[in-house]
């Protein structure tokens, strides 16, 4: 039986007066779009059965148990209808990664980690030009490298990344954190392992201004090390103190690469936290291997002994080849990305088997045909391997890692994403339609460039940007995922 939704707008119990409805969009109304006879899976609401979905005007209208008719209608039987996939944590906010995003099922692309320095202009510069949705957090790492003048790039290289910032300095930080805020970024990005100089005391005032704001800080813990003092436990418990000091959400990101071999004991201490009323969330790729620039602080004299690892373990991005002392040295003068094998696979499967651990791809900028493949595969990969294949995580608990759980990250400061991360009536027509017995990641580390299979459709704001598996070329239908500005 169909369900007809009404909406109560106004009503005045006087004599002789009626209580006045207003009804959702008219159900009868023609559907632009209807995704027929897929499996329906809704991590909010646990649905999982089999559905007409219809889509007017960018949002889902019906749900319907019997057959829907539209302008277009798209035949899912055989094929999983799921939200469309949320990347907390992708560096490539460009067209070109986009484009394999989309393949991966990813519907909404976020920028949380680094984030930027001006909310306003990187917004700005993406508006009518996306393929899926964007969104960005104000950066602690480029606003430390404006304000100290760091000559780096992404990372910072000089001042930014050593010294400690001067009173005035640190007034300054705090100031364009808050004005990233006010003028609608997602959260605040820290990255302190690549901001070695920065004080505990920084850290703290920088979590004042995002409890001030209720904005969660997306975080790169101080250490991802294995040898006291600078364990990736010890700089767990640094980012928890000061969300517990200060009232700000914690998101620790990528806690396998920060937690290595320990990694089960710092998704200990987020559950602990969790328990005891604080607001901390985390996230993990699906890989062996992190990846970052050579030349940034991480690999500052020690990284070998902190990190447990060697030259053998890293391989530069550009040509594959593992490293040695000599090329080591030469190319982190030249400066460039290097793959870091550093990952036990136990610590993926600990963390993708653990319900409260999301999925985000840290994906980085393609800026060759050598990159991490993690931000071209990373959605398929845990849904084909480790759901398919492994059997680490059942199929619902995988889409709500990607979909419901990132957008309750987000909701509380940006309630947009209220309506993102569901399948349900009143929700964005976000959508990533895909063959639950075929998706796999095509990417690897030594052909990275390469788009996923299995998914068939993705719609974005009730536009199909992937159809049939191929790209819809010369859309743009991606919309500013963004908190309310408030200058």
């Amino acid at each position: 039986m169909r369900k007809v939704v009404f909406l109560l707008t106004s009503a005045v119990l006087l004599p002789g007066l009626t209580i006045a409805v207003g009804a959702l969009p008219d159900s009868h109304a023609t559907l632009d779009v209807v995704i027929a006879g897929g499996r329906v899976m809704d991590p909010e609401s646990g649905l999982d059965a089999i559905r007409d979905v219809g889509v007017r005007g960018g949002k889902i209208v019906d749900i319907s148990e019997q057959p829907l008719q539209g302008k277009q209608r798209i035949d899912a039987h055989g094929l999983v209808v799921a939200p469309g996939f949320i990347d907390l944590h992708e560096h490539g906010q460009e067209p070109r990664n986009y484009e394999f995003q989309a393949h991966d099922g990813v519907t909404t692309s976020l920028e949380l980690e680094a984030g930027t320095a001006d909310v306003v202009a990187w917004y700005a510069s993406r508006q009518g030009r996306s393929l899926i949705n964007y969104g960005v957090s104000v950066g602690h790492i480029p606003v430390r490298m404006a304000v100290m003048h760091d000559p780096g790039s992404f990372f910072p290289v000089g001042d930014a990344a050593h010294r400690a910032a001067t009173a005035a300095e640190l007034r300054q930080i705090d100031a364009d954190i808050e004005h990233g805020l006010q003028s609608g970024a997602l959260a605040v990005g820290m990255g302190i392992n690549y901001t070695a100089g920065a004080s505990h005391g920084e850290i703290v005032d920088i979590f004042k201004v995002a409890a001030a704001h209720g904005a969660s800080v997306h975080v790169h813990l101080r250490y991802n090390g294995l040898t006291e003092p600078n364990t990736g436990l010890a700089a767990v418990e640094e980012v928890i103190a000061a969300a517990a000091a200060s009232g700000a959400a914690l998101h620790v990101v990528h806690i396998t690469s920060m937690g290595m071999k320990d990694t089960p004991r710092l998704i200990e201490m987020v559950e602990g936290a969790r328990k005891r009323g604080l607001d901390v969330t985390t996230e993990a790729y699906p890989y062996p291997a992190g990846s970052t620039a050579i030349e940034s602080a991480i690999f500052d004299p020690g990284w070998q002994e902190s990190q447990g690892i060697t030259y053998k373990d890293l391989q530069w991005a550009k040509t594959g080849e593992r490293l040695t002392a000599e090329t080591f040295e030469k190319y982190r003068k030249e400066g460039g990305i290097v793959i870091i094998f550093s990952i036990p696979e136990s610590a993926v499967r600990a963390a993708l088997a653990n319900p409260i651990v999301m999925v985000a791809s840290d994906g980085m900028p393609i800026t060759g045909s050598k990159v991490h493949p993690r931000g071209q595969g990373t959605f398929s990969r845990v849904l084909g391997h480790y759901v398919r294949e492994e059997n680490t995580l059942d199929l619902m608990t995988a889409l709500r890692k990607m979909t419901l759980l990132p957008a309750q990250r987000l909701q509380k400061l940006a309630p947009m994403f209220q309506n993102k991360g569901r399948i349900r009536v009143g929700a964005d027509a976000d959508i990533t339609v895909f063959d639950p017995n075929t998706i796999i990641d095509k990417a690897t580390f030594e052909d990275p460039l390469q788009y996923s299979a299995g998914i068939s459709y993705v719609f974005v704001n009730g536009v199909a940007v992937v159809k049939e598996g191929n790209l819809t070329p010369g859309i743009s239908p991606g919309r500013a995922a963004r908190a309310p500005i408030t200058l």
